[in-house]
């Protein structure tokens, strides 16, 4: 369950890391948001008082699917990871076969962001330069 979590939440974060240092900003932009890096985004918004609504949010979710976890480990049947969220249906009258091909897939790009989003931030602390950090 937990590796699960932190690496959607690491798919996401190489995504949004690298889109902000590539142009990709917010519309209408906070005059306060102007020339920031993600690097540099951090500790503007710290004095901004966004990263309380960000602790705040994550928290309300991490206590949420605490209730799921509780579940499952009380032998509900349900599988890590899965909240049974598919709005696209990709799996609707999938073979079981290829549910654990798409199970192995997620968790195999899950543990390579883990890796990516380690070394994006630490190349982009050490260049203090834009993507692609070198």
């Amino acid at each position: 369950e937990a590796e699960l979590k932190h690496g959607r939440m690491c798919m996401l974060a190489v995504v949004g890391f690298a889109a902000v240092d590539c142009g990709f900003h917010i519309y209408p932009m906070p005059a306060a948001y102007e020339g920031l890096t993600s690097v540099t985004a951090h500790d503007a918004l710290v004095k901004q008082g966004a990263m309380g609504q960000i602790l705040l949010w994550i928290s309300l979710a991490e206590i949420i699917s605490t209730i799921a976890v509780t579940q499952m480990l009380n032998g509900s049947g349900r599988q890590p990871g899965d909240f049974g969220l598919d709005p696209l249906g990709f799996l609707k009258g999938a073979t079981p076969e290829y549910e654990a091909d798409m199970q192995l897939k997620e968790i195999t790009h899950c543990r390579l962001a883990m890796f990516a989003f380690s070394g994006m931030v630490t190349q982009a602390v050490l260049t203090q330069g834009p993507f692609p950090y070198l």
